[in-house]
């Protein structure tokens, strides 16, 4: 047995002869104080920032926005069903293909049409409204905007104009994106690996006519449209078009566009 001597009486000398106060006061008033300040300081202003990313927000104008975007799908569309190398597919194809890359070429026509749009800070659900609608609420409210998905999308825009693109540029960087050879499922994935191949070499000469003294502007343009596929659809869906559509099956009224005589 060890004497409790052992661990009550060996104390350092130095702190002994201390009066009790002087080492807290000393981490309070020095220059640990500073340090624990700025910290605290540097934990709240990172949790702060975290918070406000995380902040759901819905559209500032949404009937003037819904009303812009609305009209940009539709020409996204048209475009898609104008193409005649589309429009040869297989019609499970054409569906496949516009349900995997309509949020890119959406995106592209924002971009095209500068379309610049503000968002505010979505109306809180109630507590009570949370308890009577029971946990599937917050599988809803996992799918709504948040001010880093739109920080995302907005930073996806301003890489496209700051390049400048030309309206020949956008239409064959909208042709690259849409015949996507990788998209699960296709019964013509060769034939749609060839037209990717023709609308990024089409796209490739283009840059080269009316840019060309910029050898690195296509690997430039490529990185930006590339951005695009970071967009999520619930985002989309959710900002541009859930005040308009309701509950209805986006993926379903893109086919119904797409195939309607």
């Amino acid at each position: 047995m060890f004497p409790l001597e052992e661990f009550t009486n060996h104390s350092c000398s130095g702190y002994r002869d201390q009066p009790p106060h002087t080492i807290l006061y000393n981490i309070l008033s020095g220059s640990e104080s500073r340090y624990l300040n700025d910290k605290l300081n540097r934990d709240a202003t990172a949790h702060k920032c975290h918070c406000e990313q995380r902040r759901t927000v819905c559209l500032q104008d949404p009937k003037a926005t819904c009303q812009v975007a609305s009209s940009v799908l539709v020409k996204t569309v048209c475009f898609v069903r104008s193409l005649p190398s589309f429009s040869q597919l297989p019609s499970e194809d054409q569906s496949s293909l516009l349900r995997r890359c309509w949020v890119p070429l959406f995106v592209l026509g924002l971009a095209q049409e500068k379309i610049v749009f503000e968002v505010t800070d979505a109306p809180n659900t109630s507590i009570l409204r949370k308890i009577l609608l029971g946990p599937g609420l917050a599988g809803n409210q996992a799918d709504q905007p948040t001010l880093a998905r739109v920080h995302n999308l907005r930073a996806c825009l301003h890489k496209l104009w700051n390049l400048d693109l030309s309206p020949k540029e956008y239409a064959y960087l909208k042709g690259a994106l849409l015949f996507d050879p990788a998209v699960p499922g296709l019964s013509a994935s060769s034939f749609i690996e060839g037209l990717q191949r023709e609308a990024q070499r089409a796209l490739r000469e283009v840059i080269r006519l009316l840019h060309p003294e910029d050898a690195a502007r296509f690997s430039h343009v490529l990185g930006a449209a590339s951005t695009t596929q970071t967009v999520s659809h619930s985002l989309v869906t959710e900002l541009f078009f859930k005040p308009v559509i309701g509950n209805a099956n986006m993926l379903h009224l893109l086919t119904e566009m797409l195939f309607v005589q």
